[in-house]
């Protein structure tokens, strides 16, 4: 248990470090914090897929494997920069995660260097999920840091500020004074960060990954100053460096050249800025004329839901050839219909044939192709018989 006070709003209450017990096993709040936060992140990422035109079933599996590598990654950080001997003399209590010990941007970089290889691996569009997957970074690490509270760790140095925080374990650090709430800092600034980079997503982004680059510069910029104010960091060996802050000037500095070197990029494969998304419909269409036609189809449709009622014969059935001449031909003619040469209008949907559309095209190519094979065989022996 933990005593905590914010002595300049009169707050007092204690804080437990287990939510409930099954049996004489423990669950922590702050395991159970970052399961909420990674499950809220995971219902998030379902529901933006169609927007951002990705497979969800595949996009899951990428999330368990990028996962999976983040707890390693995460576990590893915090391990080579631990300062002293106790994991070289204690190799086994590297597996006890369950003590604490997580290096949030191991994490992050385990999460999203396996997580986009095995995602490459399933012929995804990479960037369009480093996209959805650092906006469900900021949702995990702003929950996430609450288990900081719980555990009252993750504070900074004295402050006389309103909202200065004071327990059993910040008195060891600052006896007279309450100290900075380092986790509140970085938790608001994820909630901030997300709100930004989501309408922004989907209303102003121009090409996939330029989320994932703000996402650099944000959350760098962001934990450079937050951990400048940290009194429990790692420091980089021999150096009187923070790791953490090492490596946000690195992140915000790739960010910021990657921004400008990609500038010009207009390719987008879901939402963002309304006429990028015009034009990459337009480049599609000019690639593939039938997807124009299935296009236009789909909107006549639309339009005449009476008519749309009959559905088009979908392009994986085809019918036989004497079958389809025979719908193409029309109901045979009456007796009447036959002598009188009058024909009553049927009201006999015309069904459209996406595959023959393409033979068309295909046929109409192979045409061309023939005929300027047959010219430039006739070109080319009209030349041999004027060398003899």
């Amino acid at each position: 248990m933990n005593h905590v006070e914010f002595p300049g709003f009169g707050w007092s209450f204690d804080l437990y470090s287990t939510a409930f017990s099954i049996g004489s096993f423990e669950i922590k709040w702050y395991g159970l914090l970052i399961a909420s936060g990674f499950l809220l992140a995971v219902v998030y990422a379902m529901l933006m897929c169609k927007k951002m035109n990705i497979n969800r079933s595949k996009l899951l599996d990428t999330i368990i494997v990028g996962l999976v590598a983040g707890i390693i990654g995460a576990r590893l950080y915090y391990v080579i920069f631990y300062p002293g001997d106790k994991f070289i003399k204690d190799p086994i209590s590297i597996l006890y995660i369950h003590e604490g010990g997580l290096g949030i941007y191991g994490g992050i970089i385990g999460a999203l260097l396996v997580g986009g290889l095995f995602a490459k691996f399933r012929k995804q569009n990479v960037f369009a999920i480093l996209d959805i997957g650092v906006l469900g970074f900021l949702i995990g690490q702003a929950i996430g840091r609450w288990g900081n509270f719980v555990n009252q760790e993750a504070f900074g140095g004295p402050t006389s500020l309103p909202w200065g925080m004071v327990s059993e374990n910040t008195l060891a650090v600052s006896p007279d004074s309450p100290v900075h709430p380092c986790f509140f800092y970085e938790s608001m600034w994820c909630v901030l960060g997300f709100i930004l980079l989501h309408i922004f997503t989907t209303k102003f982004r121009q090409y996939d990954g330029q989320t994932f680059l703000l996402y650099l510069v944000w959350y760098g910029t962001g934990r450079f100053f937050i951990e400048a104010l940290r009194t429990d960091s790692l420091y980089v060996p021999y150096l009187p460096i923070k790791v953490s802050q090492l490596v946000a000037v690195v992140t915000v500095l790739a960010g910021v050249i990657l921004l400008i070197i990609f500038r010009n990029r207009r390719v987008l494969a879901g939402c963002g800025l309304k006429q990028v998304m015009a034009q990459n419909a337009e480049r599609v269409a000019a690639m593939d004329p039938a997807a124009t036609f299935e296009g236009a189809r789909k909107k006549e449709k639309q339009e005449n839901p009476q008519e749309g009622q009959a559905a088009c014969t979908p392009e994986h059935q085809e019918a036989p050839a004497a079958e389809q001449q025979e719908k193409e031909a029309g109901p045979p003619l009456s007796k009447t219909e036959a002598q009188t040469g009058e024909i009553k209008e049927t009201k006999t949907p015309i069904e459209v044939d996406n595959r023959a559309i393409h033979n068309v095209i295909d046929n109409a190519s192979a045409e061309k192709t023939r005929e300027q094979q047959e010219k430039k065989q006739e070109k080319g022996e009209e030349q041999h018989g004027g060398d003899h």
